[in-house]
Order: C-alpha cells, then sequence, then structure tokens
C-alpha cells in the first residue's frame, strides 16, 4: 500500500481547503499568496505544494470543493495519488478524522498484480483519537475485495477462489470444509452443480466456521460465479467483458468475514460460498430443464443467465437449516438493479423494519450508500411454472431485482432474519478513494451494524 500511517515522527502539514473558503484559512500570508498566485481555490482534488526560501517543500494545500457531496467525507483520496514521498500531517483536523484517513487509504489502491506500483510510497501522521488498527482491518478488507474482483478468471477461478478462502480462515484459525463436483450430489445441492458442472474446474461449496459456539449465529453467503458466459442463454461480447466480477458477491462476503474475524466480534460466523463457473459445454444445464433444490422446491430454467439465484439458492436453503439470528447475502446477480439504481448505489431487501433502518443510516453515516428495495409479494407470481414449483426467471422483463430476490425469499424460511444485497461490485468512474474497477459495497455499513447488534 502506497500510504502508511504513523503515530510519531516529523511530519509537513498538508491544510485541507474547501472552494472559496482560502481567505478565512488558516494560512501564513506567504501560503495564501501563493495559493492565489497559482489561482488555487480549493477546487476538489487539487493539490498545491508550497516551499520555503531554499526551494524545500514546507506544506501543501488539498482542494475539498464545495462541500456537500455524499462522497465529500473520502475526497482526501486524491492527496494518495499526488503528495510527494514523505510524511505528513493534517494540519487542519477534518470533521471526520477517520473518515478522512479512510479516503486517504482508499485512494492509495492500486492493482499491481500484473505491473507494478507506480505512486510514490508516503507515510502520514495518524489523528488523535482515530482508532489505527480498525483503520487497518478496514482497508485490509477493501483491500482484499477489490483484488480478488479485479483479478480475472484464468488467475481466479474456483480453485483459486477457493485458496483465497482458506488463505483468510488461516489468518484467524477459522475452520473450512469444501465440496466438490460430484460430490455435490451426494450432499444435496443439486444446483450448484448443475450450474457449474460445464466448466474447466469443478464447482465447489466453500464452507467456513469462526468464533464461539454459544454466540449468535451468523451466516454470510456470498455469489462466486467466478465467469458467467450466461451459458447455453449466451451473452453477446459487450456484456461478457465484465464477467470476471461475477463473483463480487463472494469477494465482498469473504471481506466482510475478514473483518469481523479482524475485529472479534462476537459472533458464531459462518461463511457460505456456492464457486463455480457458468460455462458451456456438452454437459451444460439448458433452458427448459428442470432442477431439484436442496430446499426441494422444483425449478424451471427459463434462462440459463440467471445461474447466480440457483447457486445462491442451495447455499441459502443449507444456512437457514441452521436457523441463524441473521442470514445476509450479497450477490451481483441483475442488471435490472443497475437500471434502477445506477452502479453506485446497491438495493438490498429485508422484511426487517429495524434492520433496514439501521442498514440505510450506516450507509449515510460511513459513506457507504445503500438504497432498499420492496420485497413487493405481489410480483411473486411473475416466478410460476406450469411444470415446476418455480421457474428461476420471469417473461415481462419488469421489476428483475425485486424478483429475483423474491425467488431467494423462497428458500429462506427459518433464519430470524435475512437481508439479501443486489451489488454492483464495480467502479465504471473514478472517484477520489476509488478508481475504476472492482469495488467492497455496502460492507462498512454491514459491520457497522453487525457492531451495534452483537458488540455492545
Amino acid at each position: 500500500m502506497p500510504v502508511s500511517f504513523v503515530t510519531i515522527g516529523d511530519s509537513l502539514p498538508v491544510y485541507l481547503i474547501e472552494k472559496g473558503t482560502l481567505d478565512r484559512a488558516d494560512l501564513t500570508d506567504h501560503q495564501k499568496g501563493w495559493a492565489n498566485a497559482n489561482a488555487f481555490d480549493g477546487e476538489a482534488g487539487k493539490l498545491l505544494l508550497i516551499a520555503d526560501g531554499t526551494g524545500r517543500v514546507q506544506s501543501a494545500l488539498f482542494g475539498m470543493g464545495a462541500g456537500g457531496d455524499f462522497y465529500s467525507g473520502l475526497a482526501t483520496g486524491g492527496l494518495a495519488r499526488l503528495l510527494p514521498k514523505g510524511t505528513w500531517h493534517f494540519a487542519n483536523m477534518p470533521i471526520d478524522p477517520f473518515q478522512a484517513c479512510l479516503g486517504l487509504a482508499l485512494g492509495a489502491y492500486e492493482f499491481s498484480l500484473y505491473k507494478p506500483s507506480r505512486q510514490n510510497t508516503i507515510q502520514f501522521l495518524l489523528p488523535e483519537g482515530v482508532d489505527g488498527e480498525h483503520l487497518e482491518a478496514v482497508v485490509a478488507s477493501v483491500t482484499l475485495a477489490r483484488d480478488l474482483i479485479n483479478t480475472p478468471t484464468n488467475d481466479m477461478g474456483p480453485e483459486e477462489l477457493e485458496k483465497a478462502f482458506r488463505d483468510v480462515a488461516s489468518l484467524f484459525g477459522a475452520d473450512v470444509s469444501v465440496t466438490t463436483g460430484k460430490e455435490l450430489l451426494d450432499k444435496n445441492f443439486p444446483m450448484i452443480h448443475a450450474v457449474g458442472r460445464a466448466g474447466a474446474q469443478e464447482p465447489r461449496l466453500l464452507e467456513m466456521r469462526w468464533g464461539d459456539d454459544e454466540a449468535p449465529k451468523l451466516t454470510l453467503v456470498g455469489k462466486g460465479v467466478c465467469f458467467d458466459t450466461g451459458g447455453l442463454d449466451i451473452k453477446p461480447p459487450s456484456s461478457m467483458l465484465l464477467m470476471k466480477k461475477d463473483m463480487g458477491g463472494a469477494a465482498n462476503i469473504l471481506a466482510l468475514a475478514r473483518l469481523i474475524m479482524a475485529e472479534n466480534l462476537p459472533v458464531r460466523l459462518r461463511v457460505l460460498i456456492p464457486a463455480v463457473e457458468n460455462s458451456i459445454s456438452a454437459d451444460a444445464f439448458r433452458p427448459g430443464d428442470v432442477l431439484k433444490s436442496r430446499k426441494g422446491l422444483s425449478v424451471e430454467i427459463g434462462n440459463t443467465d440467471a445461474e447466480g439465484r440457483l447457486v445462491l439458492a442451495d447455499a441459502l436453503a443449507l444456512a437457514d437449516e441452521e436457523k441463524p439470528d441473521l442470514l445476509i447475502d450479497m450477490a451481483t446477480l441483475t442488471g435490472a438493479a443497475r437500471v434502477a439504481l445506477g452502479p453506485d448505489l446497491p438495493p438490498f431487501f429485508t422484511d426487517d423494519e429495524q434492520l433496514a433502518a439501521s442498514l440505510e443510516q450506516a450507509g449515510r453515516d460511513l459513506v457507504d450508500p445503500l438504497w432498499r428495495l420492496p420485497l413487493w409479494q405481489p410480483y411473486a407470481d411473475k416466478l410460476s411454472s406450469r411444470i415446476a414449483d418455480m421457474n428461476n426467471v420471469t417473461t415481462d422483463g419488469f421489476a428483475g431485482s425485486i424478483t429475483a430476490a423474491l425467488f431467494l425469499k423462497r428458500f429462506v424460511t427459518d433464519a430470524k432474519a435475512w437481508a439479501h444485497f443486489d451489488i454492483f461490485g464495480w467502479n465504471p468512474t473514478a472517484k477520489p478513494h476509488a478508481g475504476i474497477g472492482g469495488e467492497a459495497q455496502a460492507i462498512r455499513a454491514i459491520f457497522a451494524v453487525l457492531v451495534k447488534r452483537y458488540g455492545e
């Protein structure tokens, strides 16, 4: 990571300047004069270095923009890419010092698996009152999600996702079990097997357990479709370009699990990830097939490109059998969610009003946006089938994210509370704290809710 935080040492000041406030800023005449000479007015993302009489850099001004933007608390992300090598500190304390440090750290992220980083390495003095260990845990978890999503499928198939899963488990002494290939049929995961059996790597269900057996049961489920061709209902090339990110739900769930374990949250954690590739071969599942499910429901396949809900359904059914206190699933599930809310605002679904309110509030407070959509039960009829208990798709094209959530809801009957997150897992445009590429969505907000629910 090009940014590291330290607690002691000599450092140079960075002044955070909102647009139009230069005259009121606590700066010397020399600093203001240099800013005016360079037409610096606090424009968002602009950095101005200020030297002393010998030409040595003595301070920096950084533009925060007009303020009021949803992401303004993380605007410091631009500093990580602009500051020269050295040790720095905030000269004027931001409203939320933790968010400012988080933005700085997240903005420093680079995916460097295939080419080396070209950024300067800088140090930053940790502001008083900021929990450095918590900051490190959050950054590590976000980085994990980004790295997993950004890695192309030739290096992040089901086998490699299993390795990443085991690596996280080993950091915290968690127990892992894996059900692979035809063993999925023996252990009654028929839909996970059906979706993944055409892939070059065998489908598998990854399971992790951690924590005190007597603690409240928290179960996390993530969609791990490592590449989605669409199956026999094949996607056009333009729609396949980003399908390495179709395991974004699994990446985010694993990142959330990492954060939970790093912070030692008092829960009995269970993580389930069905890891498959939706590929095409002679034994690929077909449109019109009827699949059995772990829950006992039969599912007619209206479209093989709606495969994520199938693998999730078997995993959710398994999770539900244990009657967890809270069951959360995350998936890059529907294009309809993007049409409705765009790439930056993940919808979530739950019948638990208190949980919903807590999630929305945490999303606002932590600059980790979420938006609740309804589990509108009258739409469930759209998933009806003449020959099976249900179809995996509707035929009218309406309310695709809602009907997908209603499909999953059929497989969750005993959990005390359940929430489904239909994430995008990708930034199509750059932000100060996040470049173009894989993204952790909702995990910071979810974790904050979990801390209030179980940690206080």
